[in-house]
């Protein structure tokens, strides 16, 4: 095959109905999709992965220590029952 004649059947390929059809169809879907993506609206935006110094500062402030005695849980042994 020659290089007018690949020239001359590819010219005839992307003239043909059948690939305009797709082509349109295409257009149409990505048009679509992106007016509904659009419609949706952005993401909202992550929140900072490190609070601030106040709200760590507060946060350490409220937090109550436990005492080495405890099992940690709040629970009390009734000495009572055996």
């Amino acid at each position: 095959m020659s290089g007018a004649e690949l020239t001359e059947v590819l010219v005839q390929v992307v003239t043909s109905w059948q690939v305009i059809a797709v082509t349109v169809v295409l257009m149409v879907f990505i048009f679509l999709v992106n007016s509904a993506a659009r419609m949706r609206g952005a993401p909202p935006s992550m929140p900072s992965l490190k609070p601030d110094k106040k709200v760590r500062k507060a946060a350490a402030a409220a937090t109550p220590e436990v005492s080495s005695d405890e099992d940690g849980l709040g629970l009390e042994e009734d000495p009572t029952e055996s």
